[in-house]
């Protein structure tokens, strides 16, 4: 219990720390990528102009690119881009590769082909960001030469999380070193309960063995008094409730069951569930149970019959007269499955989990006429975690109830 409180400790900040990382790191290259994606568009819309003009009027002197309005002395010997001139009937005019070297006339068609079967206007094509512009003497497609501003993405972008991956380790480590230290009060304070719990079991022993033994002599001399009767019955339900608190305390430790060893459940299940079958009978109520041959689950015997038993003694009691009361245990996918399902007649409960509170009761006069001590349902799960399983409950309307481990 003090170890998964630990780990819930750590999930809990690292969760919180991982999402604030990757927010900023997906913050910050997404902000990046759009301002060098407008800032790229910028310049090839300046330049689709610069073209326009020239397919306007064939033989005229372009302006140079350092007029632009991001030029500048070097713009005119850095600025990398071609452009492919349609006229309107969609054939190839004329293609502009004056201030690009490195692609031919070919290559330039099949570039502008290829981004025309797009039919998008403006994105990138490999390392070139394009733009399609359509005017009165046709279209044209011009490419700019982006591959230092994808190059500087794409490093922003290994690094960033580079150092977002080395960030979380360092804060894992630093998490699980002061994790011991911020979990440490509440260990204590654990301990101590557990500690309390045990060291009051024993010392309630004596006392209730006594109270038990003087009840059985006064019974022998006052045969049939009720109030010894009395007596006896709040001893042995006290008696039960101490040794179930004193057990529950045992499965909250970090090896509840040391001596767990593989074990046929489906022999154990058949073990534990004929006496509970006859009881069912007995009382009139419809008995049923389907357990799959030859499953075997590695843990503790005793303590997984001791679960069934639970809830099966708990459908039992709260089935109501000419009830209903199944068993299924299987598997599947894997894991395996005990249900435990039965009719009933309680109050519809908006918080299924609060079954499996200490000493929780959805009715009270019920409960004592059962004689339940309210910590069953809390076994039951303590068992189910300790296997490393779990346990839930679903209802309909209080009508009819269901258990499920899942181990």
């Amino acid at each position: 219990m003090l170890k998964k409180m630990q780990r819930r400790f750590i999930l809990a900040a690292m969760a919180a720390f991982g999402t604030v990382t990757l927010v900023l790191l997906a913050g910050i290259n997404i902000v990046n990528y759009y301002r060098t994606a407008a800032a790229q568009d910028d310049m090839v819309q300046s330049l689709l102009q610069r073209e326009t003009r020239l397919a306007e009027r064939p033989g005229a002197v372009p302006p140079p690119v350092g007029d632009m309005p991001w030029g500048g002395p070097e713009a005119e010997f850095t600025t990398r881009f071609f452009a492919v001139h349609y006229d309107l009937s969609g054939r190839v005019r004329f293609i502009s590769r004056d201030h690009i070297s490195s692609v031919d006339e070919e290559t330039a068609e099949e570039y502008a082909e290829a981004v025309l079967e797009k039919s998008r206007k403006k994105g990138y094509y490999g390392e070139y960001r394009y733009r399609v512009s359509e005017g009165g003497t046709g279209m044209t497609v011009l490419f700019l030469n982006a591959a230092g501003p994808l190059q500087y993405m794409r490093s922003l972008f290994l690094v960033s999380s580079a150092i977002g991956a080395a960030s979380l380790l360092v804060v894992l480590g630093l998490v699980v070193f002061f994790s011991r230290y911020a979990v440490k009060p509440y260990m204590k304070n654990i301990e101590r309960q557990k500690r309390f719990i045990t060291d009051a079991g024993h010392e309630l022993k004596t006392p209730i063995t006594s109270i038990a033994a003087s009840a059985d002599i006064a019974a022998m001399e006052y045969e049939g008094d009720e109030w010894i009767d009395n007596i006896r019955k709040q001893t042995a339900r006290l008696a039960k409730l101490v040794g179930d608190m004193v057990a529950l305390s045992r499965l909250d430790e970090e090896a509840p069951l040391p001596e767990k060893a593989v074990f046929s459940l489906s022999d154990a299940a058949w073990e534990t569930a004929e006496p509970f079958a006859v009881l069912a009978k007995a009382e009139g109520k419809t008995y049923t149970q389907n357990i799959e041959e030859k499953l075997t689950l590695y843990g503790d015997r005793g303590t997984v019959q001791q679960m069934i038993s639970i809830l099966l003694d708990n459908a039992i009691k709260y089935s109501g007269e000419n009830g209903e009361i199944r068993l299924d245990i299987y598997r599947r996918r894997g894991k395996i499955c005990i249900e435990v399902f039965n009719t009933c007649n309680l109050p519809d409960i908006s918080d299924l989990g609060r079954l499996f509170d200490r000493f929780y009761r959805v009715d009270e006069s019920r409960s004592s006429r059962t004689g339940g001590t309210g910590i069953g349902l809390s076994m039951a799960q303590a068992i189910a975690e300790a296997h490393g399983g779990r346990i839930g409950v679903r209802s309909e309307e209080g009508k009819r109830i269901w258990f499920q481990v899942v181990l």
